[in-house]
């Protein structure tokens, strides 16, 4: 199995939650699977200060350069991704994906997708390849997977009627669960939108990549 591991920068609140990237590599690598990490080319909507949650006004940073932290360098722009050489694609979360992946956190159920990943999700949604978002990354879904999909956030009313005004079918999920939408090879898993420690997002991210990879070879997760 090769997986496509799409992040949105580097750190909780303007780009991926590194907690939630190292863990899903980690994830793939127990499962044997490989991986290739991809991010867009682009600027970050705004750089946060991780110590005191402010905005660093007049900071700029590139969101694949940031997310080449995570990735020790070994990652590619998302223009460049092609769906066939991929079994499956993986999304961590973090606020980098309503910030970078998408605009979600500024225009809520009126959002757009950052149009390199759409282009990329649809591509491996129509090829008939399983994808795993995470956290916030299943506000997505029904702009990747069309309208009625199946997805998860946690148990956030507010996210959750966001979801439903876009198309998608929000499920209440436990931290350590996730859900699947067979029909469409999605699954999805809260991670930090419910997880008190790593320990919580690793039971959560574990299952989500096993559900992804059972999907990618025609199991039942």
């Amino acid at each position: 199995m090769k997986v496509a591991v799409v992040l949105a920068g580097c750190g909780v609140y303007d780009g991926a939650e590194i907690n939630e990237a190292v863990l899903s590599l980690l994830a793939l690598e127990q499962a044997g699977a490989r991986y290739q990490c991809f991010a867009p080319d682009i600027e970050q909507l705004h750089v946060i200060n991780h110590l005191n949650g402010d905005v660093a006004v007049g900071e700029t940073r590139n969101v694949l350069v940031e997310a080449a932290r995570i990735a020790r360098g070994n990652i590619q722009p998302l223009a460049e991704a092609d769906a066939d050489d991929f079994d499956a694609l993986l999304v961590p979360g973090g606020f980098g994906a309503a910030k970078n992946l998408s605009d979600f956190a500024v225009s809520g159920n009126a959002m757009t997708v950052q149009a390199d990943f759409l282009q990329f999700a649809r591509a491996m949604h129509l090829g008939g390849k399983p994808i795993g978002l995470i956290c916030i990354a299943p506000t997505m879904a029904a702009a990747i997977c069309g309208e009625g999909v199946s997805c998860t956030i946690g148990d956030d009313s507010e996210t959750a009627a966001a979801i439903k005004a876009m198309g998608g079918e929000h499920r209440v999920c436990p931290v350590d669960k996730v859900v699947i939408d067979k029909e469409r090879k999605l699954v999805t898993t809260p991670a930090y939108m419910l997880a008190d420690c790593v320990l919580d997002a690793y039971k959560g991210i574990t299952q989500c990549v096993a559900a992804v990879l059972n999907l990618a070879g025609d199991k039942n997760p």
